[in-house]
C-alpha cells in the first residue's frame, strides 16, 4: 500500500487529503454494505464513499441499468439530443420535490448543481447578494466556496457574490448554544430581520440553506426554522434554495427532503450524491419561473447523460420500491438511541435524523473541541472493521452516513464497533 500511496503523493495535489494518513486505504470491491480493501480485510462501511453509495455495493438492479444502456453503444449524445433516460428520471423527480410546475437540470455533482441554483437565483433577482449560514458548505468551486461557511473549506477569499451570514444552529457552542426550539427560532429570525436591515443593499437574491449541515458536522436547526426564514424572506421576494446533496433521498428518515420538516417549499432544491450510488449525477429542480430565467443558451456536457441518468432511475426505483426512507428512521433509530445511551465525558453531542449521525467530541467537562479523541475513535472503529467520516468546524465530529439498505444486525454491529471505540478513546483521556 506504501507503494500506491507514493504514487498518489507525486501526482495529486497535497491539498487533497487521504484518510488514515500513511496507513491509507484502498478499497478494491464491495458488496452490499460492506468493502474489501487490497489485503483483503472487509469493512462495514457507515459513511458511503460520502453518503453517496446510498444504495450499498453490487446492487444488481443499478449494475443491470448501466450495463443494459452500456450495451447500447450509447453513453454521451449532450443535451443536444433527447435522451430518455434523462427525461424519464426529471420526471420522477419533478413529481417528489413538491414544486408545482417543475423543471430539472441536471449536473454531474452537488458543487455544479449549486452553482447553477445560483445562476438562476441571481438572474431572476438581478442581484449578486446571496445569504448563507455560519458553518455551511456548498462546494469546492469559485462560488460555492464563496458562500461556504466553513474556513477549512473556503480555499480563496475572492468571491463573485456580496454574501452576508446567518448564525449556525449549533447548540453546543455559539450565541445559539442551549437555545429552546422556540428561542432559537426567535433568534434566528431577529438575526436574519438585522442582517437584512443592516448589511445588504436590500435587493439579496436568495438564501441557501442546508436542512442538515454536512460537513459541517450534521448540524440542524429545530423543525419550522427555514419556514420561518422563509416568512421573512418572502416580505422581501428573496428565493431560497434548499441544499439537499446529503439529505435527499429519505437519508433522514422522516422525511423524502430534508425541507419537508420546515413547513416551507423551496424555489430551488439542489441534489446530487446518493441518486447516482456512485454514478456522477446532480442537478436542481425548481418552479418553472425560476428554472427559465437564465437570459443565454447554457447545458451540461455530461450532467445526466445516458448511463448516469440510467443509474439514477435505477436508484430512484430502488428507493421508492423498497421504502428506504422508512428503514432509515427504523435502522437509524437503533443507532441514535444507541448513541444517544452512552455515558462518556469526550461525547459532548449525538445528533442526527434517520441515517445521518454525528457524534461532536470535546474534552472531557467542557464544550472545548477534541479533534484527537475523535482521530482515536476514528482510528479505532477502522481497527475494529467499521468505516465512519470525519467533519465539522474544528474536526471533532464523526459523521456516520450508511447505505440506507442498511440491516438492524449491521446497525447493532457497527454500534457495538462505536461503543467500544469511544469507550477506549474516553478511558485515554486526560480529565
Amino acid at each position: 500500500m506504501s507503494e500506491l500511496l507514493d504514487r498518489h503523493r507525486a501526482v495529486m495535489p497535497a491539498w487533497m487529503p487521504v484518510y488514515y494518513g500513511d496507513d491509507a486505504l484502498e478499497i478494491v470491491s464491495g458488496r452490499g454494505r460492506h468493502v474489501t480493501d487490497a489485503t483483503g480485510r472487509t469493512y462495514l462501511d457507515f459513511f458511503g464513499g460520502v453518503l453517496t453509495t446510498m444504495i450499498g455495493y453490487d446492487v444488481a438492479e443499478i449494475s443491470d441499468a448501466v450495463r443494459s444502456q452500456v450495451g447500447t453503444g450509447v453513453a454521451h449524445t449532450s443535451t443536444l439530443y433527447l435522451i430518455r433516460q434523462q427525461v424519464e428520471l426529471a420526471e420522477k423527480i419533478a413529481r417528489l420535490s413538491g414544486i408545482p410546475d417543475a423543471r430539472v437540470f441536471f449536473t454531474n455533482s452537488g458543487t455544479e448543481a449549486n452553482e447553477s441554483a445560483l445562476l438562476m437565483a441571481t438572474n431572476v433577482r438581478r442581484s449578486n447578494q446571496i445569504l448563507a449560514i455560519k458553518n455551511s458548505y456548498h462546494g469546492r468551486t469559485f462560488g460555492t466556496m464563496a458562500i461556504t461557511g466553513h474556513r477549512t473549506w473556503s480555499s480563496s477569499s475572492l468571491s463573485p457574490f456580496t454574501v452576508n451570514w446567518l448564525a449556525s444552529a449549533d447548540r453546543l457552542r455559539g450565541r445559539m448554544a442551549r437555545l429552546s426550539d422556540a428561542d432559537l427560532i426567535d433568534a434566528a429570525v431577529d438575526d436574519l430581520r438585522e442582517v437584512l436591515a443592516t448589511v445588504t443593499a436590500g435587493d439579496v437574491a436568495a438564501l441557501i440553506a442546508e436542512p442538515i449541515q454536512g460537513v459541517g458536522g450534521f448540524v440542524a436547526g429545530p423543525d419550522g426554522l427555514l419556514g420561518a426564514y422563509r416568512k421573512v424572506l418572502g416580505e422581501h421576494g428573496i428565493l431560497l434554495i434548499a441544499d439537499e446533496v446529503q439529505t435527499g433521498w429519505g437519508r433522514t428518515g422522516d422525511h423524502f427532503w430534508g425541507y419537508q420538516a420546515h413547513g416551507v417549499t423551496p424555489d430551488l432544491i439542489t441534489f446530487a450524491k446518493g441518486i447516482g450510488n456512485g454514478y456522477a449525477l446532480g442537478g436542481v429542480v425548481g418552479s418553472a419561473e425560476v428554472m427559465n430565467a437564465v437570459p443565454a443558451i447554457s447545458f451540461s456536457t455530461f450532467g445526466g447523460n445516458p448511463v448516469s441518468a440510467a443509474a439514477g432511475n435505477a436508484v430512484l426505483d430502488y428507493v421508492l420500491d423498497h421504502d428506504l426512507q422508512g428503514n432509515a428512521r427504523r435502522v437509524g433509530s437503533i443507532l441514535l438511541d444507541g448513541l444517544r445511551a452512552l455515558s462518556h465525558g469526550i461525547v459532548g453531542a449525538v445528533r442526527g435524523r434517520g441515517l445521518m449521525i454525528g457524534i461532536e467530541f470535546v474534552r472531557p467537562g467542557t464544550t472545548e473541541p477534541d479533534p484527537a479523541a475523535t482521530l482515536r475513535v476514528f482510528d479505532l472503529c477502522r481497527e475494529g472493521g467499521l468505516l465512519v467520516g470525519k467533519g465539522g468546524l474544528y474536526g471533532n465530529v464523526l459523521r456516520i452516513g450508511p447505505p440506507l439498505t442498511l440491516t438492524e444486525e449491521e446497525a447493532r454491529d457497527g454500534l457495538t464497533v462505536l461503543s467500544d471505540a469511544i469507550a477506549t478513546a474516553d478511558a485515554e483521556a486526560v480529565f
